[in-house]
């Protein structure tokens, strides 16, 4: 075969290729029309384009007052609720009330700040107006309420919590199997640090609907040990004896009056229950008891009453 006989052929097998087949032309139709459908005809002719993007140019040059004056609102309207929320939480702190202040601050600047952001859109765009955004900011809460539901939910009981003040910070409490001070009442949570200094972060629901106990909710405190003797032990003066021993440990307080009880009686033991009240913090009632268990063996024996 000569050259020019080769060349020919690839001529004809390249056109062949480039004429599409009944099928392929079926699906060229096809996407088409889909893309006419979705986005309208389509048209290549770059002087609309170029039109196109010097009206919006001139659009922007005649929203440009109007882009300014917003500005200027919104800014006053932040300077407005940055100056609320300081204030808000000054009157709180004058009060006693800090934590609550900074929450509820917290959430008059953004509600200022979001009525200074729809006055912002009605100035730049003068066609929009503030009832559509009320409906649509009535529509859209819903729609964040169903999503942010446990946010929501935690954020109210939070407040309530500050508003009936169940407990505050300082107090320590036992709450979700998780006893310790209470650091701070967020927005979200109630943060505990426990004895051991760990930090809880309790939801604010669970804090508000589940038994808490406070366990600084008053300023005295009793705790108690049971205490084994003989037999054969003076019960009366057994218990003189603890009385007057718990009477002189320092720690314990004398009013209420420390106080023995007897508990069982069996065979060859006695039961006795030793009580005494101290202050209502953790650290001073387990220093106490520490103290006064110590000192309670030591007398008991030097008195020739064995712990059974």
């Amino acid at each position: 075969m000569t050259t020019q006989a080769v060349a020919q052929a690839a001529t004809d097998a390249a056109g062949k290729a480039a004429v599409p087949t009944e099928g392929q032309a079926v699906v060229a139709e096809k996407t088409r029309e889909v893309i006419v459908t979705y986005f309208g005809p389509l048209d290549s002719d770059p002087t609309l384009i170029i039109e196109k993007i010097e009206k919006w140019i001139n659009g922007s040059y005649t929203l440009l007052p109007n882009i300014i004056v917003a500005l200027i609102f919104f800014g006053i309207f932040w300077i407005v609720a940055k100056t609320v929320e300081a204030s808000f939480v000054k009157w709180a702190s004058r009060r006693k009330r800090k934590n609550l202040g900074e929450v509820l601050g917290g959430f008059l600047r953004w509600a200022v700040t979001i009525i200074g952001f729809f006055i912002a859109i009605t100035i730049i765009l003068p066609s929009v107006e503030p009832v559509d955004l009320l409906a649509g900011l009535g529509i859209g809460s819903v729609a964040i309420g169903f999503a942010f539901k446990d946010i929501l939910q935690n954020w109210l009981a939070g407040l309530l919590i500050l508003f009936r003040q169940p407990f505050l910070a300082g107090d320590q409490i036992v709450i979700s199997g998780y006893e310790g001070t209470v650091e701070r009442i967020e927005t979200r949570s109630t943060n505990i640090r426990t004895h051991d200094g760990r930090l809880v972060l309790v939801p604010n629901s669970d804090a508000y609907t589940n038994a808490v106990t406070v366990a600084t909710a008053f300023k005295k405190r009793q705790s108690q040990c049971n205490l084994a003797i003989p037999a054969g032990a003076d019960i009366a003066k057994t218990r003189e004896l603890i009385v007057t021993t718990l009477g002189n440990i320092d720690g314990v307080l004398q009013d209420p009056a420390p106080a023995v009880l007897t508990t069982d009686l069996q065979a060859t033991k006695v039961l006795l229950q030793a009580n005494w009240w101290t202050g209502s913090k953790y650290a001073e009632i387990t220093s106490v008891r520490s103290r006064v268990l110590d000192i309670l063996k030591a007398t008991l024996e030097k008195n020739g009453v064995a712990l059974a």
